[in-house]
């Protein structure tokens, strides 16, 4: 059986989510962990046996890896991306990509000129529920999206600042900007209006506190997007669909389809996560690829969100000029359901 060695930069929440799953998987060992909180790392480190660093260049340059997975916030990409790059490793980022849209491209540049496999962490296109909700707009596509991230302000301080964070829309509400991508193709216009209200328990707070966006699609679909980060609570983040005779609500743990016969909800089946890192992981195996958001195709929902970002920004339309021949998105088979679903009890 072939053991895939992992490296982690980064060992924060999410780091841990993948943590989790990637210990159920026995032909993977996660052997170093690098953070610049060298507790925060030994920590992590410690639970897998691995070693630990507190710089990412010092990891890459002392262990024998396979692949490595990126887990930093928005503000520090960039060299991890390039590190990775430069030693031919295959790597599994965190959204958003990073503040700097023209960053992301050079980095999707150099990802394609080295032939790398990369994934990128936008793992609500793993839901079983989400391949439901495809089937249904095959032949039906969606005429109308209305998306929603209704939620509290996260506790990171550094989540609180735009320049640390790039926002609401660009950290959190990209899953659902990605999500109807994934459903109806690529964006093509985008408009945006954003607020601010200073909170006192939130001091420094600089993103918007509530965004607004309509978004068209080279489909001829529609759509809108609300988000807040003013509640105490999280009241609803998901995307609701609409075409002929059929309206859909879609969360990351459920989905409700409508057809004039009631309202029933289906619970989604086993883990996403575990899915990405599973396909992610037998690619760089040598398996089948079976990625379904590699870096260039998240580097085309990010663009969208920093199209909203803007768009609030400076009152304009934003025009989308960079579209792929076929407007479609990328897609390929999913693994097993029932394997996720196992692997994730």
């Amino acid at each position: 059986m072939t053991t895939t060695r992992l490296g982690f930069i980064g060992a924060g929440g999410i780091a841990h989510r993948h943590f989790g799953v990637l210990e159920q998987m026995p032909d993977v060992r996660i052997v170093a962990v690098a953070d610049p909180d060298a507790a925060r790392a030994q920590e992590a480190a410690a639970r897998f046996g691995a070693q630990a660093f507190d710089a990412h260049a010092e990891m890459l340059g002392a262990v024998e890896l396979d692949a490595v997975y990126i887990c930093v916030p928005p503000f520090a990409h960039g060299d991890a991306e390039r590190a990775c790059i430069a030693k031919g490793l295959p790597f599994f980022v965190e959204k958003p990509l990073s503040l700097d849209l023209g960053l992301a491209e050079e980095i999707a540049a150099e990802v394609e000129r080295a032939g790398l496999i990369t994934a990128v962490g936008y793992h609500w296109r793993y839901l079983d529920t989400v391949d439901e909700a495809r089937a249904r707009l095959a032949d039906n596509p969606a005429q109308l999206m209305t998306g929603f991230w209704l939620d509290q302000t996260p506790p990171p301080q550094w989540w609180w600042r735009e320049d640390a964070s790039g926002g609401q829309v660009v950290e959190q509400a990209t899953h659902i900007i990605d999500l109807a991508r994934f459903l109806s193709g690529d964006v093509t216009e985008v408009f945006g209006l954003a607020s601010h209200r200073d909170r006192a328990d939130f001091e420094g707070l600089t993103v918007p506190t509530a965004t607004t966006a309509s978004l068209r699609f080279a489909s001829g679909t529609i759509a809108n997007l609300a988000a807040t980060c003013l509640l105490r609570w999280n009241h609803r983040v998901g995307l609701h669909v609409f075409a002929d005779a059929l309206a859909m609500e879609i969360t990351d743990h459920d989905i409700m389809i409508d057809t004039g016969h009631g309202r029933p909800v289906r619970h989604a089946e086993g883990d996403p996560v575990w899915r990405e890192d599973r396909d992610f992981v037998d690619a760089v195996q040598g398996k089948e690829n079976r990625i379904r958001c590699p870096y260039a195709e998240a580097l085309e929902t990010h663009r969208v969100a920093l199209a909203v970002s803007k768009s609030a920004a400076t009152g304009a339309l934003v025009k989308m000029e960079v579209l792929r021949s076929n407007p479609q998105p990328f897609f390929r088979e999913a693994a097993s359901a029932d394997t996720g679903a196992a692997a994730s009890a």
